[in-house]
């Protein structure tokens, strides 16, 4: 069978199950997230030594670090791997559920009921946890899924899709619900692209060239899960204990993240009393500083910035900083350099932050807070399958409800139309 008849042929099976799990009941899916748990605790040596081919191939090719470091399936992450799946089992099923139920004049009865998408397209680089939560998500929103991971990760992500289509024959779910594809040609992703007959949503999550890409060959809607180019702002008025806390969490915590820091916008009147603090601490933990004049003169472990580095996501401890010269400067900054991601505020003025919340047009905006927070499960979303920087139809994190739609129900007693 030639690549195009494989990948056609994945679509349309795929299209076929999604029918069925549309209509499958909370229990059976939660058994399936439950058995698929078990099976990949099981499997964990085999799948173990799949994810260690992959990273010794990443090597060998000179991946960089980041990346490398995204790929591995350490114990940290395998654990939550498996506890999203347990924690998808436990969040209520959003399928059928009617909404905004209204009666109109005559007595004809209106709501609005969830139903599955259909059948998402799953596109993603490194990360192979990400093939099991998205069909974790994916199904128990009714949908099916056709998974294609990065080739760097493609002995692990094969491992993984096994387990999971094998939970589902244990479960009587459609085994076709979770699809792989099963080369690592680039030529599969533009195939899939065009399967507009049988794919509803096509979902990428990679750098900026590879959104772009697939934006521009897609005949399926898109979601853009793009770069994260997050900043943080700190006002004049920021508190510096503050301001040190929540810019070393936001770039330190875990680095090669999309919500992780990567501009530090500073105003004038904190660049003497708040920033020299900051700076120190993030330099003393390992960070470089990449700083515009005015930061290279009151820093002088600060390097010179360059243009490019205002729209640079590191995924490494590397940090832009820039003196602004108040609260226009820094979201008009947020507006040129910015991916729609995640942007922060510092500050103790209300009417600022205020400004910041309604004027940031990011997919997460916040005051005091760090940018790690803009993660499903901390948002109370339960798991997520991606950060949306796209505005339809779902902007920032994707949980159930994102991979849903809503159709209108009608009730009524005979009524007709006058």
């Amino acid at each position: 069978m030639s690549l195009a008849a494989t990948i056609e042929d994945i679509a349309r099976r795929a299209r076929d199950a999604s029918r069925r799990c549309a209509e499958l009941d909370t229990r059976r899916k939660d058994a399936w997230l439950l058995r698929a748990a078990e099976r990949l605790s099981e499997a964990r040596e085999r799948i173990r030594t799949a994810n260690a081919e992959d990273l010794r191939a990443a090597r060998e090719k000179g991946v960089a670090a980041p990346l490398v470091a995204r790929l591995e399936l350490g114990d940290s992450k395998w654990r939550d791997m498996l506890a999203g799946l347990r924690d998808v089992a436990r969040l209520p099923d959003p399928v059928g559920r009617i909404e905004e139920t209204r009666v109109r004049p005559n007595g004809l009865e209106v709501g609005r009921m969830r139903i599955p998408l259909g059948v998402i397209a799953m596109i993603y680089e490194s990360r192979p946890n990400v093939t099991v939560d998205a069909a974790a998500l994916c199904v128990k929103a009714g949908n099916a899924v056709i998974l294609r991971g990065g080739s760097e990760a493609f002995h692990s992500n094969q491992a993984l899709a096994q387990e999971l289509r094998a939970a589902a024959r244990d479960c009587d779910v459609p085994e076709d619900a979770v699809q792989i594809v099963p080369v690592t040609d680039r030529a599969a992703v533009d195939l899939l692209l065009v399967q507009d007959r049988y794919i509803d949503l096509v979902i990428p999550r990679g750098g900026n060239a590879f959104i772009r890409k697939v934006v521009e060959t897609s005949r399926i809607p898109v979601i853009k899960h793009d770069a994260g180019v997050c900043h943080v702002f700190l006002d004049a008025s920021a508190d510096a204990d503050m301001a040190v806390a929540i810019a070393c969490d936001s770039k330190l915590r875990q680095m090669a993240v999309c919500n992780g820091l990567e501009t530090l916008l500073v105003h004038r009147d904190a660049a003497q009393a708040v920033m020299p603090r900051v700076l120190k601490s993030l330099h003393e933990q390992g960070v470089e500083l990449r700083g515009d004049p005015r930061v290279c003169e009151i820093f002088g472990d600060a390097r010179p910035a360059t243009e490019a580095d205002w729209s640079e996501e590191y995924l490494a401890p590397i940090l832009a900083v820039r003196i602004v010269e108040g609260l226009d400067d820094a979201i008009e900054h947020v507006r040129r350099y910015g991916s729609s991601h995640t942007d922060v505020i510092v500050t103790e003025s209300y009417a600022n932050a205020q400004a910041w919340l309604r004027r940031v047009d990011s997919a997460t905006v916040g005051v005091n807070c760090s940018t790690a927070f803009a993660d499903g499960y901390r948002l109370g979303l339960g798991a997520e399958i991606g950060i949306s920087t796209s505005k339809l139809h779902a902007y920032g994190p994707m949980g159930l409800e994102s991979l849903t739609t809503l159709k209108f129900v009608l009730r009524g007693n005979g009524q007709l139309r006058e």
